[in-house]
């Protein structure tokens, strides 16, 4: 039997859960809040200086990684590596490899998993701050609703009431 799903990023385990039964027994209270990733960054390295540095540092490379420019890079990387190997140069080889395999799996790819974990935890903080609002904007349209009905049951009252003209 497999067990159930437990999240174990640890930025996830102190920051304030939003409140949806508050938002649907209290909506005219609630206010909505704009998450940005400056708000929540912090919950993955920290909130010292080392932790902003590499904060910002992860999701700068993450973001110039994804890029077009990057990949021509990497695919002139790949094909000059390849060329190299055909050619039998050797210090052209070990340098493709040396980038290649080392710098670029052993160093970049780390780093853009750090930055994608700086990103994802915004995205969440954002996905709970807008479910919040959500759901305080479902109570209100209920409470409407049900004004709206009872609205019409008193006309329909004084529809019965008043004797009909004509």
């Amino acid at each position: 039997m497999a067990e159930p799903r437990v999240d174990r990023r640890h930025y996830q385990m102190d920051r304030r859960k939003p409140d949806p039964i508050a938002a649907r027994d209290h909506p005219v209270e609630h206010v909505p809040k704009l998450i940005t990733t400056h708000h929540v960054k912090h919950k993955v390295h920290g909130e010292g200086a080392l932790g902003h540095f590499n904060n910002r540092l992860a999701v700068a490379i993450t973001r110039s990684v994804g890029t077009m420019w990057a990949a021509y890079a990497f695919t002139l990387i790949a094909v000059g590596g390849g060329v190299a190997v055909i050619t039998g140069n050797a210090f052209w080889t070990a340098v493709s490899v040396l980038i290649s395999q080392t710098f670029l799996q052993l160093v970049l790819l780390p780093i853009i998993i750090v930055g994608q974990n700086v990103i994802s935890a915004s995205q969440d903080a954002r996905a709970e701050a807008d479910h919040e609002t959500l759901t305080a904007l479902h109570a209100m349209n209920v409470r409407q609703l049900k004004i709206l009905e009872q609205q019409d049951k008193i006309l329909n009252i004084l529809e019965d009431r008043v004797p009909a003209r004509g």
